[in-house]
């Protein structure tokens, strides 16, 4: 019996009825149906008195979701989405995202167009596109770096931003990429994107955009103390390590979705992860239409003065 997955927003009455629909129809065509909540994905916030609780990367994937799982229905927004990305990343299985929500910027089809999306699915008619995630991890005793494991850890789609509290604030980072030598950088805060992310926090906060194919990533200061602290775009292959040169807690957050406090003696090192999420496309993937249809890249002035006679 073939077998699949829904993941859905909870909180959002249009997705669980949808969800529950859907159970019920796969399930009547043969399918054995598995269904969790998107709140499973979610990192949650650290507390000052607990600031680096968290739960480990393959400890997210919902009971009963495997490698034998052919494909999971994602219902909801882009935080549904990115979600359901750490949940399912590490098996390996590809997402149909469903737009619930608004933007639906990483969404393939929409509601009213399910039954149509389901039935190619099951015919195989569709392609797989993966996009490149990252692994967010935090250590104590930056002096004993080799020897000391991990304090929190995250899988990431779009992008770990580390800042202080409040944002307006402006703090030192001390930051290795690859084995390049170390820069000191001025900044209100950190952003390190994938080229997914790149039209998320990085793009708002001046970032470049990136194709999703291309093997890079980019660290953005925010509101640098700078004129010569620019966006910088790198290869993936590079670990970003950060070292917070402040005497007082930082904040991290990864995702928009949770994070946790980084204190002075800790480090974060930002890398490609050894997963990727993997989306479902039912057409050819169009990343400029995309950026066309929800941002308004490249659309045509066709707002023009008419010519007025004076008196």
């Amino acid at each position: 019996m073939p077998k699949a997955g829904i993941i859905y927003n909870d909180i959002k009455p249009t997705a669980c009825r949808i969800a529950q629909e859907l159970e019920q129809q796969l399930t009547e065509r043969g399918w054995q149906v598995k269904l969790a909540t998107g709140a499973g994905g979610i990192l949650g916030y650290s507390q000052p008195n607990r600031p680096t609780c968290h739960t480990p990367i393959d400890h997210l994937v919902p009971p009963e979701f495997d490698d034998r799982m052919e494909f999971a229905i994602v219902l909801g927004g882009d935080g549904t989405v990115l979600s359901a990305a750490r949940q399912v990343a590490p098996c390996g299985i590809p997402m149909l995202a469903v737009n619930t929500g608004h933007m639906g910027f990483l969404t393939e089809t929409y509601v009213n167009h399910l039954s149509e999306a389901i039935a190619s699915v099951e015919k195989g008619e569709y392609t797989i596109e993966e996009r490149m995630m990252l692994t967010v991890r935090v250590y104590g005793h930056r002096d004993r770096l080799s020897t000391s494991s991990s304090v929190w850890e995250a899988l990431c789609l779009n992008e770990m931003v580390l800042h202080r509290e409040p944002l307006t604030s402006m703090c030192h980072f001390e930051i290795q990429i690859g084995q390049h030598a170390p820069v000191d950088m001025a900044a209100d805060g950190i952003i390190v994107s994938t080229p997914t992310g790149s039209t998320a926090y990085s793009l708002s906060a001046g970032g470049a955009v990136v194709t999703p194919g291309v093997p890079v990533l980019q660290m953005m200061p925010i509101c640098p103390h700078s004129l010569a602290s620019r966006p910088l775009i790198f290869s993936d292959r590079d670990p970003v390590t950060i070292y917070p040169v402040y005497p007082n807690q930082l904040v991290m957050v990864v995702d928009g979705n949770g994070g946790c406090y980084i204190s002075p003696e800790d480090c974060v090192i930002v890398e490609k992860a050894p997963y990727a999420a993997r989306f479902i496309r039912l057409t050819s993937a169009e990343f400029f239409r995309i950026l066309r249809d929800k941002l308004g890249w490249g659309l045509p002035h066709i707002a023009k003065p008419t010519s007025v006679e004076l008196p």
